[in-house]
């Protein structure tokens, strides 16, 4: 369905000196600077799959979602989405898509919000029948009927976030673009966008491009995710495969009654791990030891413990998938140094 293939972009830009002196040589004599958002991105997507497109700020990812949609031309390289070249056939390319960017609202400010939809509804040539159809199964999934005659300028967030994913699959997109959908929502209204993408996503086989910085939206709804960082691929694989390659930091957590006797010098005596494969945290009676599961078994490190004190409470926890893409992040950073 989606075909990204090394992806490139690029962007002139001035560069300006200080003083007035700099703002004369820039109107007269600008000196221009290249600037890769974009260096050598790709990935396919199956018709159907929810992929978590992911990376910190300035990694390149809206960028990347820009070029999709059509909105911007890359400097190289080529995407197709359902056989379309998004820049030549824009107006039909469109039809296929839906797009929602979680800063930015496409919905009329001052239009109730039943009629935004009747607008949309022209605009897309959706003929009635279809439209009452969709509208009825919009408003299951979303919930849409409490304030779908109010302003969009009257609807709280998580509202106005659930009328932008029904505007955008008001004419039954192939394609899905969310761009941070549950940015600033209360915990209630993230768990009812997250339900409504996925039954969007099982009942139509929507393909959906989902790029988060909640670590719980990737586990909840994505099978597979794509990570960029400085515009370059960092990783492409399923979660589990993450988990199996990069996720070797384990976390045991213990509770000591004679936690005085116990320091972190006389913990590590005997393990020979550096510091990045041993980390130790100590709260009153509780420690919480983060370490290298390749370079002592958890086996290993439960014998050690129980050696050293008497434990009252003890459990072993896997990485979770937050820390393990930090540590991605942490690796892109030291090899591009």
């Amino acid at each position: 369905m989606i075909y990204a293939e090394h992806l490139r972009k690029e962007f002139k830009k001035t560069v300006k000196e200080p003083g007035l002196k700099g703002s004369f040589k820039a109107l007269f004599r600008p000196q221009k600077e290249i600037v890769v958002a974009a260096q050598d991105i790709s990935f396919h997507v199956p018709e159907g799959e929810i992929l978590g497109f992911i990376g910190p700020n300035g990694a390149g990812k809206s960028t990347v979602i820009k070029m999709l949609t059509g909105i911007l031309t890359p400097t190289s390289g080529e995407c197709r989405i359902n056989g379309k070249i998004p820049q030549n056939d824009r107006k039909n390319y469109v039809r296929e898509i839906g797009a929602v960017f979680g800063q930015r609202t496409q919905l009329w400010w001052d239009l109730p919000l039943q009629e935004t939809y009747l607008v949309l509804k022209e605009i897309y040539e959706v003929d009635d029948a279809k439209f009452r159809k969709r509208m009825d199964f919009l408003n299951e999934v979303l919930e849409l009927e409490k304030f779908i005659k109010s302003p969009v300028r009257t609807l709280s967030l998580g509202q106005r976030m659930r009328a932008d994913i029904a505007a955008s699959m008001l004419h039954s997109p192939k394609v899905l673009f969310l761009d941070e959908p549950t940015i600033g929502l209360d915990v209630v209204v993230k768990d009812n966008i997250r339900q409504a993408i996925m039954k969007i996503n099982k009942e139509e086989k929507t393909t959906v491009i989902l790029t988060t910085h909640d670590i719980s939206d990737i586990e909840l709804l994505c099978d597979r995710i794509v990570m960029i960082d400085k515009g370059k691929n960092v990783y492409d694989g399923s979660l589990h495969e993450l988990r199996e390659n990069f996720g070797q930091t384990r976390e045991l957590v213990f509770e000591t009654d004679n936690a005085s006797m116990l320091n972190e010098e006389q913990f590590r005596n005997g393990l020979k791990l550096s510091e990045s494969d041993l980390v130790i945290e100590r709260k009153k009676n509780s420690f919480k030891v983060r370490f290298n599961s390749t370079k002592i078994p958890v086996g290993e490190m439960l014998s050690h413990t129980l050696s050293l004190t008497r434990v009252k409470d003890i459990s072993v926890k896997d990485a979770d998938i937050e820390e393990i893409i930090r540590n991605l992040y942490r690796k892109g950073e030291t090899s591009d140094e």
